[in-house]
């Protein structure tokens, strides 16, 4: 998916103890507070879905 582009911004590009969720731009708290307002205007609800799934699997990685 396009929302990781974000990770080319950090160093370095893939740290496997790193966790993703506000970390990166489009990972953050506030990027994921706008997928879910997104969820509740027709035009936008099927990308907003695949994006809190994006992140709810990011977020996962960062438990186990």
């Amino acid at each position: 998916m396009l929302i990781d582009l974000d990770h080319l911004l950090a160093t370095p590009i893939f740290d496997k103890n790193r966790c993703s969720i506000n970390f990166h731009p489009l990972h953050s708290y506030i990027a994921i507070s706008f997928y879910g307002i997104g969820l509740f205007f027709k035009k936008t609800r099927i990308l907003c879905i695949a994006l809190i799934f994006h992140m709810l699997t990011d977020a996962i990685d960062c438990y186990l």
